[in-house]
């Protein structure tokens, strides 16, 4: 007898598209490159990379796909984010190699009203979504989320409509977008549960952190489309970077599954085992440099006290058995290695870098050039990153800009419309 397969719980991390709009900040196209690089190795089943309709985006959007191809950004999917318009989907099939779409119109009456004001109204939305689809179908992309911005203030029944209609124009998923962090995890559990009930769709929960509640909020989603019997895909962003209060935290949101009563032991909800939460420190550490946003001390797995006992009875406890006051190791977050600070004579490569500072840089990272030709080729592309990024290049930015020269020239290449 077959055995029936198990609804699993995966990530699609959002940092490269959501997380880059948060205001005042953002990445440069080559650390947007390395945060790919990092999520891959992190295990995340997505990446939502950017947006394949957008001019600047393109050069970034090719050499990434290339990558892909490459089996270098592999197994993980590179997905892009438009707007469920069919002009949309002609531009990012034509601009772009990207296989993988999620595609967005907003669907609660405070947005029909006040953001379409009066150019749209329920049925033009449908009609819309269902055209959006058929066509990404037609042009070859191999899989498509369908997002309702402001899901959780949409009526419950036409929100189900959408969803099917959505569904039956052949998309994979559905995307919930608590746009404002308006839902708590009682109200999203009961609508998610009706939801994939009445449309049996996979639930993609993209929640934000008005209220302060996103992580809650995210897993509580999730918890209801497995119950409901649907996959479920919670999107993230590293260090929970995002427009206004900002998106679910990744390694929050990983940890909430891993550890908490409700999911840890119980076999039901499967959390995607590519995870590696090896990765968090690394990660989270390169994400606040490339962000120029300090890591808050109590934050989640990677902040500074997460770890950190002061309290006599606390510390006690911790160092009779780490259980008494830790609910998992720092090991597994990658953590407990001591960091090395050079305090004497650091030679660093830059825009302004000449070939003798260049290449002792690169002997330190163990790279040695076939001549000075190819050191010469090199330390260019390095300039032009460092125009690019503002920012002292970090090892794995220079190993990158090493190893893939031709992806790197692409991803600087920058071509005005």
């Amino acid at each position: 007898m077959r055995q029936k397969k198990k609804n699993m719980i995966r990530i699609i991390d959002v940092t490269n598209r959501d997380g880059v709009q948060t205001s005042r900040l953002g990445l440069a196209k080559l650390q947007k490159t390395i945060v790919n690089l990092y999520l891959n190795r992190m295990g995340v089943f997505q990446s939502e990379f950017g947006f394949p309709f957008t001019h600047h985006e393109i050069n970034y959007l090719n050499a990434n796909l290339e990558l892909a191809r490459r089996k270098v950004l592999y197994p993980m999917r590179l997905s892009g984010w438009i707007r469920a318009v069919e002009s949309d989907v002609r531009k990012a099939v034509q601009s772009t190699g990207v296989k993988y779409l999620n595609m967005s119109i907003s669907t609660s009456d405070q947005m029909i009203k006040h953001k379409f004001a009066g150019k749209m109204d329920k049925k033009d939305i449908i009609r819309s979504v269902i055209k959006s689809v058929k066509l990404a179908r037609k042009e070859g992309i191999a899989a498509i989320g369908v997002n309702a911005e402001d899901a959780s203030r949409t009526d419950l029944d036409y929100l189900i409509e959408f969803a099917q209609a959505a569904k039956d124009a052949g998309a994979d998923r559905m995307r919930y977008c608590d746009t404002l962090g308006y839902d708590d995890p009682f109200t999203i559990y009961d609508r998610v549960a009706a939801l994939a009930t009445a449309v049996r769709i996979p639930i993609e929960l993209h929640c934000h952190n008005d209220l302060g509640m996103v992580v809650a909020v995210s897993v509580a989603g999730a918890k209801a489309a497995i119950d409901s019997g649907v996959d479920a895909y919670i999107n993230t962003t590293v260090n929970g970077m995002g427009e206004r209060a900002g998106n679910a935290d990744m390694v929050s949101c990983i940890l909430a599954l891993k550890y908490s009563s409700g999911f840890g032991d119980n076999p039901k909800y499967k959390l995607d085992p590519r995870i590696n939460l090896k990765m968090s420190w690394r990660i989270a550490k390169y994400a606040s440099y490339a962000f120029g946003v300090p890591i808050p001390v109590t934050q989640v797995g990677v902040g500074a006290n997460a770890f950190a006992h002061e309290s006599g009875i606390h510390a006690d406890g911790a160092l009779k058995d780490r259980r008494n006051y830790e609910l998992y190791d720092f090991e597994e977050l990658g953590r407990g290695e001591p960091e090395i600070i050079d305090t004497g004579r650091n030679i660093t490569a830059g825009e302004y870098s000449g070939i003798k500072g260049f290449r002792n840089v690169y002997n330190k990272l163990e790279v040695k050039f076939k001549n000075d030709k190819e050191a010469t080729r090199v330390l260019e592309l390095v300039r032009y990153a460092n125009v690019h990024t503002q920012k002292p290049l970090v090892r794995d930015e220079l190993l990158f800009i090493a190893r893939y020269p031709d992806i790197a020239k692409k991803i600087f290449t920058m071509t005005p419309a």
